[in-house]
């Protein structure tokens, strides 16, 4: 079989060329497997047949080559794959992975590359997102693709908040860092007015009761102790999520998500009236 070479590997868009070597690691290895006989490949251990399995199965994903995985599937004595059905092809990945006991994060998986992500003429919203010093970069990365997703505006990273540059931020990110502008260091003096904090505060209204202006700034704070004393006086709202079970708090991430899809309504809304 005739090996595979750097310049024939497709990489169809940015997200493959950051993400194409978690799949099949390196082609010197991937080549090897290409050049197994049923019996070496069946010398190896079982974890080891499910490992290439797996980077077989991704290998096509990516670049729609499904000799290796045939010749492997053939070999573990597994019922035939339909490799055009993106759902079994999951759960096919997955069963491999089983096997070996390891997992992806959602950047990796096969899903994660589907067809139908393209280029959106949607226009962005005015509506500014502040980053006060949040520490995790896959909370950062999150935000970003639900900024992204929902069209809202701008974001503005205070100087403790990972920035776009982080390798964690961009693939948590699902590679959309580079498709929402971003600030680093820019006074909060000079962000699009009212700033609206995320904060359970006293006599905050409800996240569902309030109406949001068609410009503002939304500040979200630090996942251990919320918002800095200095956001927090620079305010002009606050608004809080309500909540009605034990724990009184949400992950910063999984908040913005709420508020970013009722900004969406409402401004989507009024647009259409």
């Amino acid at each position: 079989m005739q090996p595979i070479k750097l310049s024939r590997l497709k990489l169809q868009s940015p997200m493959y060329s950051k993400v194409i070597w978690r799949g099949i690691l390196q082609l010197e290895q991937l080549n090897r497997a290409l050049s197994y006989t049923e019996t070496e490949f069946l010398q190896l251990s079982v974890k080891m047949r499910h490992t290439w399995a797996a980077r077989a199965l991704r290998y096509y994903h990516l670049q729609a080559k499904d000799t290796l995985y045939r010749r492997i599937e053939t070999w573990l004595e597994l019922p035939l794959l339909n490799l055009q059905d993106i759902k079994a092809l999951c759960d096919r990945y997955h069963f491999h992975l089983a096997q070996i006991g390891q997992s992806w994060q959602e950047h990796n998986l096969l899903a994660s590359h589907q067809k139908s992500d393209i280029d959106s003429d949607t226009p962005f919203l005015q509506v500014g997102v502040y980053l006060d010093n949040i520490r995790s970069a896959f909370n950062v990365g999150s935000i970003i693709r639900t900024v992204e997703a929902f069209r809202l505006g701008s974001i503005y990273f205070a100087k403790q908040t990972p920035y776009i540059n982080n390798p964690k931020v961009q693939k948590t990110s699902m590679f959309t860092f580079d498709k929402v502008s971003c600030y680093q260091n820019r006074p909060l003096e000079q962000l699009p007015k009212p700033l609206i904090a995320l904060e359970t505060v006293p006599n905050a209204p409800s996240l569902f009761d309030f109406t949001f202006p068609k410009e503002f700034t939304l500040l979200l704070g630090n996942e251990e102790y919320g918002l800095s004393d200095q956001a927090l006086s620079m305010a002009d709202q606050a608004v809080q999520i309500s909540l009605y079970g034990f724990k009184k708090s949400l992950n910063v991430a999984s908040a913005f998500a709420i508020v970013a899809a009722v900004i969406s309504k409402q401004q989507r809304c009024k647009a259409k009236e």
